[in-house]
């Protein structure tokens, strides 16, 4: 007895999930956002935001894509980021 062979699964081949940007594509705008103010005081949302932007450091400046999302954040902590290019 034979096996057949598109019986003999080995891969699970799974589809792509929608809905994920990819980050820094060409083409798209970026934002250059600087941590200018300390996050000691400021309420745990507003921690969080500040992390969720991918801050880690006091003077760091990252670069984020110009999305609806990014710009909510950063309007959120407008006393602690500043946008340094559009």
């Amino acid at each position: 007895m034979s096996k057949d062979p598109s019986e003999d699964v080995t891969e699970v081949q799974r589809k792509p999930r929608g809905g994920k940007r990819a980050r820094g594509k060409t083409g798209s705008k970026m934002l250059t956002l600087h941590y200018v103010r300390s996050q000691i005081c400021a309420p745990k949302d507003q921690k969080a935001t500040v992390r969720g932007l991918g801050f880690t450091r006091l003077g760091q400046k990252i670069e984020r894509p110009d999305d609806p999302s990014i710009r909510g954040m950063v309007q959120h902590v407008r006393h602690l980021v500043v946008i340094e290019k559009d």
